[in-house]
């Protein structure tokens, strides 16, 4: 394979300018985005992506998740393609570049190949994969999981939302439903550029993460039962309190992820408390106790030890639990061969950089599986994500892209 040269690089006014363009589309209230996934905006911001794909010379094409995939031809056709992408969805209040810096920076890699006139071997597809936040449809990762295997597609198009609408009947309402068997696609490559969501990158003065590794998550759904009874009128010793229980549940799972530092963390994220009246006593608490490490064994225990500790916590206070997994992914190891590619691109393009085990879940966790697989990441600002404020610079940016092309070009195969 042919290393591209230092001055081989993207254009990082385009790539800041696209970036600001696609924010425009779902706007948040204080600055960032809302445009959650298989909602108007979604369908609004993939019409727009698609048409700078084929402006740029891609064919697109649509699986039945709703995965799109935007491909530059390579000179042999018989070569499997080098994919590179991530996701257009967000939080609700989301940032700009979550997700969103690693598909357009796909799409500005394509752009500067065209630009240079330079030809690969295999062909080069930038994917952005449907629901990959997870947060109207659980779990995380919902369409790269199907398209591994990890989940059949019926039970994808199953997952209901908060108003009870399915995954299925709204990505056919928007229009992205493709005709694509999902899955059939192999892959020579895949590669994922992200902001960092954390703050070591920027602590550390680096300008590159180079991702090895990737934790391993549980999210363990529970439900606690009690009694809905006045607040006023009901003696202390005669209440069956959920809230209560989960508010004990919730110091547990701080508890044991502590107990299992270091390279371990936990947390609950989410909760709906019913009836969620100020004077009711809760009679119902569901709620989702966050786990991850990057060592399966740290995982697994924790995951053990808080179904025994929750339980006892139940039986005590007369609740009822039940617990269950809304998403589970074993720690990752991406491949060698390509994380040295990113590595070495960064060298090459005298970047400082260094090697990083993801906290967050990404698409590429899940392709990891099928394909040779590996991630770049650029410093955000105080290490802030899912949240409006989510911050990143033009210059940080470009650097990953550039890390990106290279690193894909080389894969993919310079011709000429």
């Amino acid at each position: 394979m042919t290393a591209p040269g230092e001055n081989f690089k993207i254009n990082g006014d385009r790539l800041w300018d696209t970036l600001m363009e696609m924010a425009k589309i779902g706007p948040g209230v204080a600055g960032g985005n809302n445009r959650q996934t298989l909602t108007d905006e979604d369908a609004e911001g993939r019409a727009l992506f698609q048409t700078w794909c084929k402006a740029a010379g891609c064919t697109m094409g649509l699986d039945t998740m709703g995965n799109m995939f935007a491909t530059r031809p390579g000179t042999d056709p018989d070569a499997l393609p080098v994919y590179v992408g991530s996701h257009l969805d967000t939080q609700p209040t989301g940032g700009k570049y979550d997700g969103v810096l690693g598909v357009l920076g796909g799409l500005e890699l394509i752009r500067s190949l065209n630009d240079l006139n330079v030809k690969t071997k295999h062909p080069i597809v930038v994917t952005n994969w449907t629901n990959e936040e997870g947060t109207r449809f659980a779990p995380a990762m919902l369409a790269s999981g199907v398209f591994i295997g990890m989940h059949t597609q019926d039970w994808a198009y199953d997952r209901k939302d908060a108003d009870g609408k399915s995954f299925g009947d709204e990505l056919k309402r928007i229009g992205w439903k493709g005709d694509e068997e999902v899955g059939a696609r192999k892959m020579h490559a895949f590669f994922e550029l992200h902001i960092e969501q954390g703050p070591i990158l920027e602590a550390e003065g680096k300008d590159i993460g180079v991702v090895t590794h990737g934790q391993g998550l549980w999210w363990l759904e529970c439900t606690v039962t009690g009694k809905d009874a006045h607040t006023g009128s009901t003696p202390m010793n005669m209440r069956v309190n959920a809230g209560l229980g989960m508010a004990r549940m919730t110091e547990a799972a701080h508890q044991i992820a502590m107990a299992h530092q270091p390279h371990a963390v936990g947390a609950v994220g989410h909760c709906d408390v019913f009836p969620n009246s100020r004077n009711v006593i809760p009679g119902k608490v569901v709620f989702t106790v966050d786990f991850r490490s990057p060592d399966l064994a740290k995982l697994t225990s924790m995951r053990e030890q808080y179904e025994v500790k929750a339980k006892a916590i139940a039986d005590e206070l007369g609740l009822g639990l039940t617990i269950e997994s809304s998403g589970h992914f074993d720690p990752v190891t991406f491949d060698e061969g390509c994380v040295t590619a990113v590595r070495d691109a960064a060298e090459r393009l005298g970047l400082s950089h260094m090697d990083l085990v993801s906290g967050a879940g990404h698409d590429a966790c899940w392709i990891n599986q099928v394909a040779p697989t590996a991630m770049v990441m650029c410093p955000c600002v105080d290490g802030l994500s899912h949240n409006e404020a989510e911050e990143i610079t033009k210059d940080w940016a470009a650097a990953a892209a550039n890390v990106l092309l290279h690193a894909v070009a080389e894969t993919a195969e310079i011709v000429g």
